[in-house]
């Protein structure tokens, strides 16, 4: 039986690993080890960040639908609660885009919500 060598194999795991730190500061794109273990960080990273994501665009939404609230004279929760009492249901990304594009039909939300709390 013939011998395999796994040279081949090697090198090919080495260079996917080097080709996914090109672009990395100094050593860590240049030798293997360092490489290693700059992509492992950065995948770590990556995946927090894919849930961080959520968070933060959330809380943006919160912000531009709460300031426009207040523009018409309420504040976000009692938007939010006169909203569920009214049946209207839109997300808040619809809400805060609704909110910077067309300040006048978030005025009619709002006053259909205050309109259901009253």
């Amino acid at each position: 039986m013939a011998r395999i060598k796994g040279a081949v194999t090697t090198r090919k795991r080495r260079n996917k690993m080097l080709k996914a730190a090109k672009g990395y500061w100094g050593a860590k794109s240049k030798h293997f080890k360092m490489a290693k273990q700059a992509v492992m960080k950065s995948g770590n990273y990556a995946f927090a960040g894919r849930k961080l994501k959520k968070r933060d665009f959330r809380q943006l939404w919160i912000t531009r639908i709460s300031a426009q609230a207040k523009i018409n004279g309420m504040n976000y929760s009692t938007f939010m609660h006169g909203l569920k009492l009214a049946g209207i249901d839109l997300n808040r990304k619809m809400l805060s885009e609704i909110a910077i594009s067309d300040p006048e039909a978030f005025a009619a939300l709002a006053e259909k919500a205050k309109a259901a709390i009253a």
